[in-house]
């Protein structure tokens, strides 16, 4: 049976728990928020696929992609409302065009992360933008297996340590299965964004939240919470560059990042994706005539099965990029994040007296300056 003794050995993705075939195996939050898989050893039978599934135990090869693009969506408002340039939202309407299911990261009714799949066009907004969270993967692997034994194509989208645990978890390559990571900086905690968020007592009036918005440029974005679903600023909304919010500064600067972010086992391509997005930073100083202040994405392409379902979108602009030229402005395919030096200290005042009390540079308290303003906006709105 799988036994974590060491936290940053773990990365979250569920595989164990999907597939044990006693289903005795349970995620559990630790005191940072993060899951961690504790087995019921009364049901337990030592078969080993928990150890067998795990992406950590058995890490896959680095490669380099077979090819890569840059590319836009042709439907501008898509583009402006995507992370990037919505190359994903272009990509996962082919596979429902064909009757597919596209899996992938939404918020719930408590504006927590989890993973969940749709079959329409419509479901896509919900997976359209970053998450700034860890995903509670739950179990989608499965409903995955089930919707590729049915014939159906599926489209599974995820970090690359979510997308080596579910092929683990298959245990072979499915022909109508695509899988689709992102370059990674590594997964918050979903603790800190619960507390960060949560003291909005009326969740109820809050339609939006988007991290990565696009108002002032894809290159300056910020996060926005609004009580109405529209994506431009208004008086029932907060919106601050990410350069100035601590909660996105916090991300960034790892101070609350998972532990197994800093020994990531998926980098590099390591993942076994058909595809990788990203933002393609750079993209001004090496094509300025492509660059887009709406957005450009980074595509790349680690397999046949990737390649024929960009030769089959019609609803992006693609331009072929040089892989080492893009790679400077795009570390973090390659480079693990380092832990702050002084995270041990953001946690240790946070198991003691919660995010609001914890001081920032300034003397101000962290994140309460901008939860009264959200709860000011919301009351209004």
């Amino acid at each position: 049976m799988i036994q974590i003794k060491d936290k940053a050995e773990c990365v979250g993705c569920w595989a164990c728990v999907n597939r044990c075939p006693k289903r005795c195996i349970s995620m559990e939050g630790d005191d940072q928020g993060f899951l961690y898989p504790k087995v019921d050893l009364s049901m337990c039978i030592e078969c080993g696929l928990c150890k067998k599934v795990c992406p950590v135990i058995h890490q896959g090869e680095g490669r380099e992609p077979h090819a890569c693009y840059g590319a836009k969506n042709k439907n501008a408002e898509v583009q402006l409302t995507s992370s990037s340039g919505g190359a994903f939202t272009a990509l996962a309407e082919k596979v429902i065009e064909e009757g597919g299911v596209v899996f992938g990261a939404k918020f719930d009714k408590d504006w927590l992360v989890i993973h969940d799949y749709t079959d329409t066009r419509e479901g896509l907004i919900d997976f359209r933008g970053s998450k700034y969270v860890q995903s509670k993967i739950g179990d989608t692997f499965k409903k995955c297996q089930e919707f590729l034994k049915q014939g159906r194509r599926v489209l599974f989208s995820g970090t690359p340590c979510q997308i080596a645990g579910l092929r683990r978890c298959l245990g072979k390559d499915y022909p109508n299965l695509l899988t689709v990571d992102i370059i990674c900086h590594g997964v918050p905690s979903p603790a800190v964004w619960k507390d960060y968020f949560g003291t909005i007592k009326d969740k109820s009036q809050i339609a939006r939240i988007n991290f990565r918005d696009k108002r002032n440029g894809w290159r300056k974005y910020g996060l926005s919470v609004g009580s109405h679903p529209q994506a431009e600023s208004s008086e029932g909304e907060f919106y601050q560059l990410a350069s100035q919010n601590e909660y996105i500064q916090g991300f960034i600067q790892n101070y609350f990042l998972r532990p197994s972010c800093h020994k990531c086992p998926a980098k590099e391509g390591k993942s076994g994706s058909d595809i990788t997005l990203a933002d393609y930073w750079g993209v001004n100083k090496i094509d300025s005539k492509f660059y887009d202040k709406r957005g450009v994405s980074l595509i790349m392409v680690n397999t046949p099965k990737g390649q024929k379902i960009i030769e089959e979108t019609d609803t992006m602009d693609c331009q072929l990029v040089d892989f080492s030229q893009f790679l400077p402005y795009n570390i973090s395919w390659k480079k693990i994040a380092a832990r702050n030096p002084k995270a041990e200290t953001f946690w240790k005042e946070y198991s003691q007296r919660g995010l609001s009390e914890i001081p920032k540079p300034g003397n101000q308290s962290i994140f309460k300056r901008i939860r009264r303003r959200i709860e000011r906006i919301i009351k209004r709105g």
